[in-house]
């Protein structure tokens, strides 16, 4: 029996690779709901490919465009968030690809999650925001979350079949396309500099935060609530060549690892199908072509996203949100040119410096970290901004 997906963020870098899982498995999967944001054309070109059940456009102000293109065609069309959160509730689904960008994909992930959908998450912000609330949601619905995450789903690769406890975790970061630049050369990176990431293909907001290595920090939050650790059970290492996806350590020292070369088709379609493996025509791993693989410790005086979120996730309650929130907003100042690549991390530390701390919140708690953190971020922009000669 065919396994009716619903893909939340279809048209971003995540959903347009699940879609071509999707259309190379026809036998397997069928598309039943599909959603975005802006991207008016790209969502009716999925639609008359793939004739899901139904279509959300995020941006009400482009529902009749869609809704004049596809409901000839017996498409249902809804617009506005609301809608994306309700239409995750469809009895015709059976997994939910949570895809969105950022705090967005929260609210739709835990409806979901509340009406039993097994939930493919791409979103990690879910967790880092609540991880602790969605993990208990899942816990409570008995609603599996099988990461999207090359990282994470190898860590869960690793894990299947066993039963014994994990020592620690080590996340591997490619260094992104800063890796070896100085202090110095970091002040005068552009934009461009940033979106060239050497290994990976993916969406401007991820490949920025790769380039900052706030992603890997997002990361390591997500690692705790996805796998039950404490912050001195993961370690990150950056590894170059983006093979080893990354390992886990068990308590007699044995490591695990899963590798491959860096497809997110294929943890795509390892959460589609699991728990079945299913044969893909991907490009193969050859030693030949990478004889040497490298690692070394990260720089976090170059990079120190990735302790503001180690420290966020010690300090807990509402901070990771409020990270991510202010890392949002800066990231989205420097895609727009307003502030230089070394602001970013200087406006999220500030920002998430004045927010008042609560231990344990509840979700309208959440929504008003992340819209106070929002508005002092965006106060502080000014700051930080570029003057333009």
């Amino acid at each position: 029996m065919k396994r009716r997906i619903a893909i939340l963020g279809s048209t971003g870098s995540i959903g347009t690779q699940a879609l071509d899982v999707i259309g190379k498995n026809p036998d397997l999967f069928e598309v039943e709901l599909l959603t975005a944001n802006n991207s008016v054309d790209s969502l009716i070109c999925q639609a008359r490919e793939h004739k899901p059940n139904a279509v959300v456009i995020g941006n009400k102000s482009r529902y009749n465009e869609v809704k004049a293109e596809l409901e000839p065609l017996g498409i249902k069309v809804y617009a506005g968030e609301d809608s994306i959160a309700q239409a995750v509730e469809m009895d015709t689904i059976d997994m939910v690809l949570s895809a969105m960008v950022g705090y967005s994909g929260l609210l739709p992930t835990i409806n979901a999650i509340k009406k039993g959908k097994p939930i493919a998450l791409a979103n990690k912000e879910t967790l880092v925001v609540a991880g602790e609330m969605v993990m208990d949601l899942a816990l409570k619905n008995r609603v599996p979350i099988i990461p999207v995450d090359s990282e994470h789903s190898a860590i869960f690769q690793c894990l299947v079949g066993e039963a014994n406890p994990i020592e620690k975790i080590i996340l591997t970061a490619s260094g992104g396309p800063f890796r070896n630049f100085s202090l110095e050369q970091l002040q005068n990176v552009t934009l461009a500099d940033a979106l060239n990431h050497p290994n990976w293909c993916m969406g401007n907001k991820i490949t920025i935060d790769s380039a900052t290595m706030m992603n890997k920090g997002f990361e390591v939050i997500e690692a705790k609530w996805l796998f039950g650790l404490s912050p001195n059970q993961i370690d990150v290492v950056v590894h170059p060549q983006s093979i080893v996806h990354s390992l886990v350590q068990f308590e007699d020292g044995s490591l695990k690892a899963q590798l491959g070369l860096p497809d997110m088709r294929l943890p795509i379609q390892y959460a589609l199908g699991f728990p079945n493996r299913i044969k893909s025509d991907f490009p193969r791993f050859s030693f030949s072509q990478y004889p040497t693989l490298t690692f070394e410790e990260p720089d976090i005086k170059k990079f120190p996203a990735l302790l503001m979120a180690h420290e966020a996730m010690i300090r807990g309650g509402n901070i990771p949100c409020a990270l991510n929130a202010a890392n949002e907003v800066a990231v989205a100042a420097f895609l727009n040119n307003e502030i230089g690549f070394l602001s970013i991390a200087e406006v999220i530390a500030e920002s998430v410096s004045r927010v008042k701390f609560i231990q344990t919140p509840s979700f309208d708690d959440y929504k008003g970290t992340d819209t106070e953190v929002r508005h002092i971020a965006k106060a502080l922009l000014k700051n930080y901004c570029i003057v333009n000669s």
